[in-house]
């Protein structure tokens, strides 16, 4: 993979609560100036895409950070995010449903969410509150609901993305490995376990520690 590549499968992110306009243009500065994707807040979609020297790619996110909205409330959410010009959505599962055993209620969620944008949808499965068999269920249910990709973190919960849990979701969907990935040799190591996609908000001393 070379250093274009490599910096494609990078989603600069900046989600936290205090966000301003200010980070996310520094974001998407940023993302574009190195070749990256931006995944933000879906308050601020609608300006970065209407923001002159914009990324590509603009993702942003649904039902975040813990996936506990009513389903037609995420739906919703998708929908909006697409009108104001986002390109992929990632969507946080109902954590507590699939603990309880509901499969089926977090498939369908996954579905509607799914048949209501034109656009990729990936699948945050919070990898650090579930078990090896929670994380394939989750995977199944992604599956299932036709998901684009699983990803492993929102980056909120108490851990963040594994080599292990890389490569366990990647038997099922492309991965998205999110969640304390903060340098080049790390980003490399998910890549190698299987990631196609990297979340992470030190995108650019990521792309800055590739190898010349």
């Amino acid at each position: 993979m070379d250093r274009d590549a490599f910096a494609a499968s990078i989603d600069h992110t900046v989600l936290g609560p205090e966000t301003t306009w200010g980070d996310v243009e520094t974001v998407l500065d940023e993302a574009a100036e190195h070749g990256m994707n931006a995944c933000i807040p879906p308050c601020y979609v609608a300006e970065a895409a209407d923001r002159d020297g914009a990324p590509s790619t603009i993702a942003t996110v649904v039902g975040f950070p813990h996936g506990q909205h009513a389903p037609a409330a995420k739906r919703d959410e998708a929908v909006a995010a697409w009108e104001d010009g986002a390109d992929e959505l990632d969507l946080v599962i109902n954590v507590g449903r699939l603990k309880a055993g509901e499969d089926d209620a977090v498939a369908a969620e996954i579905a509607g969410v799914v048949a209501a944008v034109p656009v990729p949808v990936k699948v945050i499965i919070e990898t650090a509150l579930l078990s090896d068999a929670e994380k394939r269920r989750a995977c199944e249910a992604a599956v299932e609901a036709d998901a684009d990709m699983v990803k492993t973190s929102t980056g909120f919960a108490d851990g963040g993305a594994t080599v292990a849990d890389v490569e366990l979701m990647s038997g099922y969907l492309p991965v998205k490995a999110s969640g304390g990935v903060g340098s080049y040799e790390e980003a490399r190591a998910m890549l190698d376990a299987g990631a196609t996609r990297i979340g992470a908000s030190s995108g650019v001393e990521i792309v800055e520690g590739y190898p010349e």
